[in-house]
């Protein structure tokens, strides 16, 4: 798998020395997703165990992916907890529409080593819902630190505010 480093939001600064990567691949209907973070200082306030489907996840740390295809304006989000705890949703058109997505099998999200972690998703009728492969994938992530600050990740930003629904993060390209 490809190795991608993650940017930060120049707006909104990591912790000294933070950093983010992820890795990802398809194979059959399965997606992997390899997220590393370095925090050398453990600056990085990281959620408590938990599991299952849950909401707000995005307003703690959590790790995201979001995926499209040509399909005019629909696509999904995952949200994935370092804690094991997510949530998917799927959007109608740019931020509306929002709603549960059912998923074939729910996200596992593995603590793999310090500071790695693999989410895998069962995208088993994604494209009924988004389109066809091949789909745009966003990859980002929401860094909370102990001292209450967010850093905002992903391989591309828009201009002004994060804003991970906006096409410009959906920088990656899938199948």
């Amino acid at each position: 798998m490809p190795h991608h480093d993650l940017m930060p939001h120049p707006d909104f600064p990591p912790p000294d020395g933070v950093a983010v990567s992820a890795e990802w691949a398809m194979e059959s209907h399965r997606l992997a997703i390899d997220y590393r973070v370095i925090d050398p200082h453990r600056a990085i306030l990281w959620p408590t165990a938990a599991s299952g489907r849950t909401d707000s996840l995005w307003q703690h740390s959590c790790f995201e992916a979001f995926m499209a295809s040509g399909r005019p304006s629909t696509y999904a989000e995952f949200n994935l907890a370092p804690s094991g705890a997510w949530a998917a949703y799927a959007f109608d058109d740019y931020r509306a529409g929002m709603r549960e997505l059912a998923l074939a099998a729910s996200p596992l999200v593995a603590h793999s080593s310090p500071g790695q972690w693999r989410a895998t998703l069962d995208l088993m009728g994604l494209d009924d819902l988004i389109g066809p492969a091949p789909w745009r994938l966003a990859i980002t992530a929401v860094i909370e630190a102990k001292d209450c600050s967010k850093s905002y990740w992903s391989l591309a930003h828009p201009a002004g505010q994060p804003d991970f629904h906006h096409a410009d993060c959906f920088a990656a390209r899938l199948g």
